[in-house]
């Protein structure tokens, strides 16, 4: 189990499915606010995964979030969808793209 949010975000790179994500082209930024937190790019085209901290103009969602509520949804301990709506996550850009996120990185997201 991750213990970093670099980490979590590592496992959820490697857990990505090319199958499900087809010939989507996205980027989805992460930006963890706290001492464990960082900006983070997953960008997604032709069934390949990257993920990087090098700055990618205008993402398709931006995803905003402490570390600790970060690790704490990766822990199994807080669901992303109550976080949202305590205002713990919030996302701007495309809504369908940041729900899409779940099915192809399996796990707690």
């Amino acid at each position: 189990m991750a213990e970093t949010c670099e980490e979590s975000l590592m496992e959820m790179y490697k857990s990505f499915k090319p199958e499900i994500a087809g010939n989507l082209c996205a980027t989805y930024f992460f930006d963890i606010s706290g001492s464990n937190g960082g900006k983070w790019f997953l960008c997604i085209k032709d069934g390949k995964c990257e993920l990087s901290k090098d700055n990618a103009s205008s993402p398709s969602v931006t995803i905003s979030i402490s570390d600790q509520d970060w690790l704490s949804i990766q822990k199994g301990k807080l669901n992303s969808q109550m976080a949202f709506m305590m205002g713990k996550l919030r996302v701007a850009g495309d809504m369908g793209l940041a729900m899409k996120l779940q099915s192809m990185f399996p796990g707690p997201v």
